[in-house]
């Protein structure tokens, strides 16, 4: 980024400037054919790089290059270059979220709530990665001492999804680095512009040429395979659908590769009938509305006790109605466009699919007719257990209610599917809530709060929503390789 456009104001912003070439080795490697589209017009604002196999081998080899100068740099140094992103990502927070507001279609209150969350990530692990210690005992028989070291695993692949450019790349890289891993890192091609805009900022807070490279791809298979193949990539992290996953573990199974997988989510928003009714509601439209719905942790059913269901359905009903529909750089949206034309395709189907089998929409249901890749607010009740929305992702604004009568019935609504990533439960007895919490089947649980989300707590799921998790101390163990040293003296 160059001070010119850091200090222009974010209207009328010239995108051509984040698109400048794949980052490799700390240098702009020229190209095109990418086009990054305004979700919110549907018209072009840019075209990047579109990286060759031959791109991708040679974005490994600038992190095998630094990687032993990178990992042999002290961790205070290594956390003074986080402290530094940080700080940078902070003072230009409005031009990073007018960045992501544009290529992404979200909000500009969640595309700056965005910026200072994968901020915070480069601030926690510059403290954390200080704080890396082994672990020493004497063994059980008396025989020996047991000395357990912790080593950067290697290089690492980092996989992202367009739904958080920002953020999603922060999680994994900001732990990667403290580790003392060196990465290449494939953001989603419907969103590399934000991706590329700190590519540009790590370089300006010292991160050394080859550290961090960044490739974007429409050939995402074969550019991939071509890095996993490679035996000094030691490490996957990847963010995005499960049936992805399930082929990038069968990738990564070939050379035995260390995985961590954030997968699909299906999150249960169970309400009992002693909930705080204004803070429930409070709660579901930060879990549902997130960016417009268009999140892995976004509350996709949700499962209402029948004495408050239908003054929770009212309540909703009326908050999601109140949200402006439009594009997400003008300040008063609520709720921007989707991603893409398919996203919205696949919501109208979804809806459809449940009306089909009973379902009533409340509030919205249909797509709207103008430029753009836009979905209006929707509630639905009475939609079947069967209904596809049930059981699959919706990624979007609509909102369906199921009721319950019993908290049996509820734990076992909210544990009918494959998925386990989210899930979010509001009451005013403390003991109920804890009790629930113990039984759904979730990596998280939001417990009287709709955002469960934090640089220190681990997020990831269970089931077929991942393996391992981001954030907090295991985020960056992640990265690392415990070493058993056995010794006598």
């Amino acid at each position: 980024m160059s001070s010119a456009v850091v200090e222009s104001s974010p209207v009328g912003m010239d995108c051509s400037a984040y698109a400048q070439g794949l980052y490799i080795d700390g240098k702009w490697v020229p190209g095109e054919g990418i086009t990054v589209i305004d979700p919110s017009t549907g018209n072009s604002i840019a075209e990047v790089a579109d990286a060759t196999v031959e791109d991708a081998r040679a974005a490994v080899d600038a992190a095998a290059r630094a990687a032993a100068g990178w990992r042999a740099t002290p961790p205070r140094q290594r956390a003074g270059i986080l402290i530094k992103c940080f700080e940078l990502m902070m003072q230009r927070q409005e031009e990073l979220a007018y960045l992501i507001a544009l290529e992404n279609g979200k909000s500009l209150v969640d595309a700056r709530g965005e910026v200072a969350y994968a901020a915070e990530f480069f601030r926690w692990y510059a403290e954390e990665g200080v704080r890396i210690s082994g672990e020493f005992m004497t063994a059980p028989g008396g025989g020996n001492r047991i000395i357990v070291d912790y080593e950067p695993i290697g290089i690492a692949v980092l996989i992202t999804p367009w739904n958080f450019p920002a953020a999603m790349a922060t999680r994994k890289i900001a732990p990667a680095l403290a580790a003392g891993c060196t990465v290449v890192l494939k953001p989603a091609s419907e969103t590399p512009l934000t991706a590329y805009a700190l590519a540009a900022l790590y370089s300006e807070a010292g991160i050394p040429d080859g550290v961090v490279n960044v490739i974007t791809t429409t050939n995402p298979g074969p550019v991939t395979a071509a890095m996993l193949e490679d035996a000094r990539v030691r490490k996957l992290s990847f963010t995005g659908s499960t049936p992805v996953g399930r082929l990038l573990l069968a990738q990564a199974s070939k050379t035995v590769l260390s995985c961590s997988m954030e997968l699909g989510g299906n999150a249960p928003f169970v309400v009992f009938d002693d909930a705080d009714l204004e803070a429930a509601l409070d709660g579901a439209m930060l879990a549902k509305m997130r960016n417009g719905g268009e999140a892995c942790t976004a509350a996709n059913r949700f499962l209402v006790q029948e004495g408050i269901h239908d003054r929770f359905v009212e309540g909703l009903t009326a908050r999601m109605k109140a949200l402006k529909v439009g594009p997400g750089t003008d300040p008063d949206t609520g709720c921007g466009p989707m991603i893409t034309r398919k996203a919205v395709d696949k919501i109208e189907a979804l809806v459809a699919e449940a009306v089909g089998r009973g379902a009533k929409v409340v509030l919205g249901g249909k797509g709207l007719d103008r430029p753009g890749y836009y979905y209006p607010p929707t509630v639905m009740v009475d939609v079947s257990p069967h209904a596809e929305m049930a059981r699959d992702e919706i990624f979007g604004p609509v909102a369906p209610v199921y009721r319950f009568k019993t908290e049996d019935e509820a734990i076992a609504m909210a544990n009918d599917t494959e998925y386990g990533l989210a899930a979010y439960i509001y009451t005013k007895d403390i003991r109920r809530g804890m009790a629930v919490s113990s039984r759904i089947e979730s990596g998280m649980i939001g417990l009287n709060r709709g955002l469960v989300s934090d640089p220190a707590g681990p997020f990831g799921g269970v089931k077929q929503s991942g393996l391992g998790r981001e954030g907090s101390h295991h985020g960056v163990i992640e990265f690392m390789e415990a070493k058993y040293i056995a010794t006598s003296f």
